[in-house]
């Protein structure tokens, strides 16, 4: 059960209903860098990677690192796509594993584009169910700034528990102000 990371089976690709969720592969930088471009004014509201300007190029090397974090363990990062169209519609994936105890994270951004459907509750439901049957997880944790209700509704539809509330835990993502954290968690 205690498995070396690295000697882990993951499959390349997870699906759902109507969405494929994969690791990020060389040539996914164009299809972020546009849904990051459409997305900008509500992600650079709460996202570090939203706040300055990123070029094409930027996009793809950071897609690349993304795809070399992810073989090597260390951070998880998946591309959602809508599965009729093939449609990069955002990204999602295991944060800050623990493999001693089997922790993750979720974190997920959506281009706007695409939101109000359901994509990301379905997206991160299907995430934690295979992290709990596949990669036996004993608990995913999904944190928030208190303001960002669109991103507290998702733990909250899919029954996740808010465990409590750390005050003046972080900053702002402009730098400006102390903000506070939720954290969600499902354990096994």
């Amino acid at each position: 059960m205690n498995k070396h990371p690295l000697l882990i089976d993951f499959p390349q690709e997870i699906t759902t209903e109507r969405l494929l969720i994969r690791i990020p592969q060389p040539g996914d930088g164009q299809s972020v860098f546009e849904a990051i471009q459409a997305s900008k004014p509500e992600l650079k509201k709460w996202l570090p990677f939203a706040q300055g300007e990123q070029t094409l190029e930027e996009t793809e090397i950071n897609v690349r690192e993304a795809h070399i974090n992810f073989l090597k363990r260390e951070d998880m990062r998946m591309h959602i796509f809508l599965k009729d169209t093939n449609t990069l519609i955002g990204s999602t994936g295991f944060h800050r594993p623990n493999w001693d105890i089997r922790k993750f994270e979720i974190g997920y951004w959506l281009d706007k584009r695409y939101c109000g459907n359901g994509y990301m509750t379905e997206a991160v439901s299907g995430l934690t169910e295979f992290a709990f049957q596949e990669l036996q997880a004993n608990r995913i944790e999904i944190r928030c700034d208190e303001l960002n209700k669109q991103s507290s509704a998702v733990p909250e539809r899919l029954h996740f528990q808010l465990e409590g509330i750390l005050k003046s835990e972080d900053k702002a993502v402009d730098g400006e102000e102390l903000r506070n954290t939720c954290i969600y968690a499902k354990t096994k």
